[in-house]
């Protein structure tokens, strides 16, 4: 019996693109199923009535929401091409690094982004001290789980786009010269196959970051 997999996700969302590219890596078939989270499905609801949000992996009708929980499921269900290494240790540094993305980095950026004056002003720099930290971690590595991609990468993947975008958008230097192993990765990250197909359109990211970014900040 083959089985079902289906994808509940937005046509932009970084943690949507997680699992995409995990799925990807995996070779497994799916069914994507792009949400509009200003009318959400009854599916969505359905399969996530706790958080009511993308992702959402729907296996033989069983759901599982959570981006790095899918991630971690997929890596568990589907052998092949394993994305968290065997070791106990250096699963337990990938979860944490997992989290620094989704609990530090990626807030700090996203403050950044939307905060002014002093609020963004410290948002910029928490930012700045957090690439450090990621900086740090890609010493002697090509990629964060060190010749093959792995959960880290996935994660960690949005800066391949998003960040960009945030500079356009901003007019702000955020990676520039002062992150020369992260600015690597980022160019070696976006040109993988299973990668670099899979970007959101960039003129469509670009208008809808530029609407956010008008948004936040009203002219005045």
């Amino acid at each position: 019996m083959a089985e079902e997999v289906k994808l509940l996700k937005t046509w932009s969302s970084a943690f949507g693109l997680r699992v995409v590219w995990a799925l990807k890596l995996k070779g497994i078939p799916y069914e994507a199923i792009d949400e509009d989270l200003s009318n959400k499905s009854a599916l969505l609801l359905q399969y996530n009535p706790v958080h009511k949000k993308i992702p959402v992996l729907v296996h033989n009708g069983n759901p599982i929401s959570e981006s790095l929980v899918i991630l971690e499921y997929i890596d568990e269900t589907w052998k092949q091409n394993p994305i968290l290494p065997q070791d106990p240790l250096h699963r337990a540094r990938e979860r944490f690094w997992a989290k620094f993305n989704d609990e530090k980095l990626l807030p700090s950026a996203w403050d950044a982004f939307t905060k002014e004056g002093k609020d963004r002003e410290e948002a910029m720099a928490a930012t700045m001290e957090n690439l450090k930290f990621v900086e740090e971690e890609l010493k002697g590595k090509k990629f964060f789980n060190g010749e093959k991609i792995g959960l880290v990468d996935l994660v960690f993947g949005w800066l391949a786009n998003l960040i960009s975008i945030f500079e356009e958008v901003t007019g702000f230097n955020i990676v520039g010269d002062g992150y020369p192993l992260l600015s690597a990765w980022m160019q070696e990250f976006s040109e993988l196959p299973v990668i670099k197909d899979t970007w959101p359109p960039r003129d469509k990211m670009i208008i809808k970051y530029q609407a956010l970014y008008d948004k936040y900040h009203p002219a005045k």
